[in-house]
């Protein structure tokens, strides 16, 4: 139905963010041999920070799907464990975009013009992108047409995912290097074949803040930062939202 994104494809991007570290990782050596937290070391920290964090931002991008109608190609995300959230979602091969906010059990969709015409081939689309244009749909988590958008937010099912996770290779501990002006060490290994390194903030606490896999059918890249940070509260005004109950109207029309 329109206004929901396809549940796989949201599937789809959280696993692009919870392959990145998994319990596995102990099988690496805890020091090197210059004294220091080897890579299995590092992971863990890191792992732990993420799975315990009460809020995130996260920056996501799977290069792969940018042609792919229906798919998620990107998301920018600040959420946390109440399940609030803000952000933005692109899809794949010119699906548009869709803004996010969500509240306690309140939740904001704003799409573009673009999202609602590939949503709603026809008149249906061109309809429904004049009738939302620059406004927000409103409901709560309890409206199915804005219920996986609310999911997008659940950052304690993420880091859920991420705990159940497995890679069964060792990771590789490379030189220190610097991932937007943060001092970092790269962690090398391979998920299902093919191979990634995760970045983990040189310095105590380490943090996780970049992702990269690439192989022949993969580009994923996922950046994260803001740990702890709170979540921005503003939400949308009533003059710039409509509620739910437009969109079900025009889906039944």
């Amino acid at each position: 139905m329109a206004g929901r994104p396809a549940t796989a494809a949201l599937i789809g991007a959280a696993a692009g963010v919870t392959l990145f570290l998994s319990p596995a990782v102990a099988t690496a050596a805890t020091r090197d041999d210059t004294g220091d937290p080897g890579a299995g070391a590092l992971a863990r920290e890191a792992q732990s920070h993420l799975v315990h964090t009460q809020s995130l931002h996260m920056a996501w991008t799977d290069r792969a799907a940018a042609a792919k109608k229906g798919e998620v190609k990107s998301m920018d995300l600040s959420l946390d464990g109440d399940g609030n959230c803000v952000g933005t979602v692109w899809m794949g091969a010119d699906g548009g975009r869709v803004q996010i906010v969500k509240q306690g059990d309140e939740v904001w969709m704003k799409a573009d013009s673009a999202y609602w015409k590939a949503e709603l081939p026809g008149r249906e689309g061109t309809a429904a992108a004049e009738l939302f244009k620059d406004r927000y749909i409103h409901g709560t988590t309890h409206d199915s047409d804005l219920k996986d958008w609310a999911d997008v937010c659940d950052l304690h099912a993420l880091q859920k995912d991420l705990t159940d996770a497995s890679v069964e290779e060792s990771l590789t501990k490379g030189d220190e290097t610097t991932v937007d002006g943060i001092p970092v060490i790269p962690l090398s290994g391979r998920e299902d074949g093919e191979p990634f390194t995760v970045y983990v903030t040189t310095d105590s606490p380490h943090l996780l803040v970049e992702g990269t896999q690439k192989g022949d059918d993969t580009d994923l890249t996922v950046k994260l930062s803001d740990y702890g940070e709170p979540v921005p509260s503003a939400t949308p005004s009533a003059s710039e939202s409509v509620d739910v109950s437009k969109l079900e109207d025009l889906e039944s029309a």
